[in-house]
């Protein structure tokens, strides 16, 4: 028997059976979905995991205009609530007392707040609630600390006018802050999955 003989012998496949392997082959699994690929780019070391945007970030659709703008809402907090201070312990202890002490209740409030809408708002991460809190404090206090040295030594060393060298340096640190935050203060994994990171439910839970 001829070759040509041999594949007209051969039944022809069927059809039926073709389509459904071919559609069974472009169906995934919502948990294979999840899984990384081999040939997957993971993100760099400290890059926070990408997280469906906020309300803020659909916005203005930038990371750093969102920062900036919570950061300047949260800096007029923080001036509303040192005056508001001010007349609470007005009268209940000296002009000196009530001054520091405002200031410190002040930043204590203040710095709940820019935490949470940071967290919620710009870099958008969830889980590790208190690691995050522990470093976005000690950003913000070398954000502090190197605001007084650089303004200081900019206007004794260059002579510069104050209040524009304050703005400067409000500028420069403000940049420093935002990469110290997030690259420590919501620092993830790479190797986590963006369930890992972002997905508060527990993992056996209906979706």
């Amino acid at each position: 028997m001829t070759e040509l003989d041999r594949s007209l012998a051969e039944p022809a496949p069927d059809r039926d059976a073709v389509r459904s392997n071919a559609s069974a082959a472009r169906q995934v699994s919502p948990s294979a979905a999840l899984e990384p690929r081999a040939n997957s780019v993971l993100p760099e070391e400290g890059e926070p995991v990408e997280a469906p945007p906020g309300p803020l970030l659909r916005l203005v659709r930038r990371q750093e205009v969102a920062y900036a703008l919570v950061g300047g809402f949260n800096t007029l907090l923080g001036m509303a609530l040192t005056i508001m201070w001010l007349k609470i312990l007005d009268g209940a202890v000296s002009k000196d007392i009530a001054a520091a002490l405002s200031v410190v209740l002040a930043y204590c409030i203040s710095i709940v707040i820019a935490f949470v809408l940071h967290r919620t708002l710009v870099f958008r991460v969830r889980g590790k609630v208190l690691r995050d809190f522990v470093a976005f404090v000690g950003v913000n206090s070398v954000g502090m600390v190197l605001n007084m040295v650089l303004l200081q030594f900019v206007v004794s060393v260059f002579h510069a006018p104050e209040e524009p060298a304050a703005v400067v340096v409000m500028g420069l640190v403000a940049a420093v802050t935002f990469f110290g935050h997030r690259h420590i203060s919501f620092r993830r994994d790479p190797h986590e999955g963006p369930h890992d990171a972002h997905d508060s439910r527990p993992s056996g839970a209906a979706r």
